[in-house]
């Protein structure tokens, strides 16, 4: 059987045990090669200040690369007896070469351990998610130019109100997705420091090269006091969850907006039949349930900040196991994000629009204003126009002039798309991944 890291001379009772693991088995394999990578820059650095032979670097570093191989081919296994894993590549690295495996935890915690790897799996993440924010960005700056001419009904209180068009509907999404994306680079620049040779949050007596390990992993600095690198567990995942609600909100409601636009009541555009399905007892139907799904399944991802709040809240400093339940939490909601925007993607690119809408008369008064704004330009006073123009609506006399001009910036007829391309290109270029990927690849090829 195998021994835990921190055990001493007695066993932990086993419901205990089974309780306290919780479900470390499931969500450590995620977290599996960034384990390894850190223990690669944490041995590395250990050789550069004497803690290590360049020959005995040299043995543990071929065995980890082995080991990283091992988690990109899905092989990688934290067996029954095994606690978590740290614990298993540590007894990997004994079963092969013996107490040298042994020597890979001098200067660490698993504490600043976790903390590593759930940065490093962080920032691969946000990197995906970042370029799926990019894809479905592209996507609606497509569409909203495609149909920058088709008008539509735009309401207030779901009241018809105001001429609108797909060019300002698909527009609207993507500009969202600028802020958005503001959001996920300040994620990014918060997941993108080391925390490292913390130990157990207040450091180690060994001289410890914290900006060659920071180096290595290609993060952009350290988190450089000890105690606020521990302290930075669960507010680090708070803030990427605040990163993903922000984008969650943005597809539950442009999701919102297509159930409701589909609906016979409404038609203004059709879901591809394929993205649809149907009834067991009406067969007419075709039901969206893919945007019902992107609908749940965001709204349940903007919950993601209070859940880890309400586990971390009003902890005094130091390391607690509470931030075990924050892995249970945020990891799998990665996968869940990235699968909504996947599916968002690809059906806004197929969305059918309905080109004539305005053919119903029961959209004449969204001209109201139309008309108002024509006898203000006339010479009537503004709130004369309005009485007029409100009367003629009531005696059913109202004859709606569906030719329109509008020309201000970020209005149906100047939609400033290439405007808010190039603020989503700044966003984009704002964002420093090649550094880390740099390094990881660097760090792998000299292994």
């Amino acid at each position: 059987m195998a021994s835990k890291l921190w055990e001493k001379d007695f066993e932990v009772n086993k419901e205990i045990e089974r309780f306290t693991v919780g479900r470390d088995h499931e969500l450590d394999l995620l977290l599996a090669p960034y384990d390894v990578l850190g223990s690669m820059a944490h041995i590395t650095m250990l050789e550069q200040i004497g803690l290590l032979t360049a020959d005995e670097l040299q043995t543990l570093l071929s065995e980890l690369k082995d080991i990283y191989g091992m988690c990109q081919r899905g092989e990688f296994v934290i067996e029954d007896d095994v606690e978590d894993v740290h614990s298993q590549v540590e007894l990997m690295l004994t079963r092969r070469i013996g107490d040298l495996g042994k020597k890979i935890h001098s200067g660490r915690s698993r504490n600043d351990q976790v903390l590593v790897d759930l940065k490093l799996f962080a920032r691969a993440e946000l990197q995906e998610i970042v370029s799926l924010v990019a894809e479905l960005f592209n996507v609606l700056i497509a569409q909203s130019n495609k149909y920058k001419d088709v008008l539509m009904p735009g309401y207030t209180h779901l009241q018809v109100a105001m001429p609108s068009s797909f060019g300002l509907w698909f527009g609207a999404y993507a500009e969202s997705l600028v802020d958005d994306m503001e959001f996920l680079r300040a994620a990014y620049n918060i997941v993108n420091r080391n925390p490292l040779g913390s130990a157990a949050g207040y450091g180690s007596s060994f001289p410890l090269d914290r900006q060659t390990t920071t180096s290595l992993l290609g993060f952009a600095s350290m988190d450089y006091n000890v105690v606020y690198a521990q302290m930075c567990r669960g507010k680090m995942e708070r803030c990427v969850a605040a990163a993903m609600q922000t984008v969650a909100a943005t597809i539950s409601r442009l999701a919102f907006d297509a159930c409701l636009y589909n609906s016979q009541n409404f038609a203004f555009i059709r879901l591809p039949k394929e993205c649809t399905t149907g009834s067991s007892i009406m067969p007419h139907k075709k039901n969206p349930d893919v945007f019902e799904l992107i609908r749940a399944k965001s709204n349940r991802l903007q919950t993601l900040p209070s859940q880890i709040t309400a586990i971390t809240n009003n902890l005094p400093s130091g390391y607690f196991r509470d931030m075990q339940l924050t892995k249970e939490i945020l990891l799998p909601a990665f996968d869940e994000m990235k699968d909504c925007l996947r599916m968002t993607t690809y059906i806004v690119s197929r969305i059918e629009v309905n080109t004539d809408i305005l053919a119903s008369g029961i959209y004449d008064n969204m001209f109201t204003v139309e008309e108002v704004n024509r006898l203000t330009a006339a010479g009537m006073p503004f709130r004369d126009a309005y009485k007029k123009v409100g009367l003629d609506v009531e005696a059913g006399q109202f004859h709606a002039d569906r030719h329109i001009n509008h020309t201000h910036q970020g209005s149906i007829g100047c939609l400033c798309n290439d405007k808010i391309e190039a603020l989503m290109q700044e966003q984009l270029a704002k964002i420093d991944f090649q550094t880390a990927r740099d390094a990881i690849k660097r760090l792998l090829e000299n292994s």
